[in-house]
């Protein structure tokens, strides 16, 4: 009986989900992975004219790992950004209720899931959640005083991009900014550089996601 109790209390993951999965487990871990614009609608891999195909099932291949959930869900066409982000700020908080820690909860989110995943964030105003932005810290989100992004932040931006670092973004939110780390590539594909799972930024947002935060 102690054995099986033990058992069935493990953490485990790796699994993928498209919408917000139906059982819940208070001991794992779950990251949601927003993606770029381009994507809404019902095509997984549409071709943009400048940068190429956005590879939405091989970044959530890629993306997910045996240590937590990978829930990324593939947004309708014309997917207002702010009523989206409401849907996201439930879907974590029911996490919450549920018993998962924040800490063991992250948000990823590139381009358009960017300043999505910064909209939820400032609902949330949790400050022990990881929060990975993507390309997306526009000058337009610096200036959007209304967005506040709260908890760990990561950001990773490509230097041949015009989206670049989140900076400005950090300096206006430095007291909800729990801990901020940034890192720039250079695959001179532009925004393209994170429509598929490049080494480059797919590598280093894992190994962030699974680091051991000091408490």
């Amino acid at each position: 009986m102690i054995f099986t109790f033990l058992f069935s209390s493990s953490s485990y993951g790796g699994e993928i989900f498209e919408s917000f999965p139906d059982k819940i487990n208070s001991a794992d871990k779950y990251v949601f992975y927003s993606h770029g614009l381009i994507v809404e609608g019902t095509d997984p891999t549409p071709i943009h004219g400048r940068w190429g195909q956005y590879n939405f099932p091989a970044i959530k291949q890629e993306l997910a790992g045996s240590s937590y959930h990978l829930i990324a869900t593939h947004r309708p066409a014309k997917t207002h950004p702010f009523k989206y982000a409401q849907q996201l700020y439930k879907q974590v908080t029911k996490l919450l209720k549920n018993g998962v820690p924040a800490s063991n909860i992250s948000l990823v989110g590139f381009s358009r899931g960017g300043f999505i995943t910064a909209i939820t964030s400032s609902h949330l105003k949790n400050m022990d959640i990881d929060v990975v932005i993507l390309a997306a810290c526009t000058s337009g989100l610096a200036t959007k005083v209304e967005i506040a992004i709260y908890g760990h932040l990561f950001s990773v931006y490509e230097t041949s991009d015009s989206v670049g670092s989140c900076d400005n973004v950090v300096a206006r939110n430095i007291n909800t900014v729990s801990s901020y780390k940034e890192i720039s590539i250079s695959t001179g594909k532009e925004h393209g550089a994170f429509f598929t799972p490049r080494k480059e930024w797919i590598v280093p947002v894992k190994a962030w996601l699974k680091r051991k935060k000091l408490q």
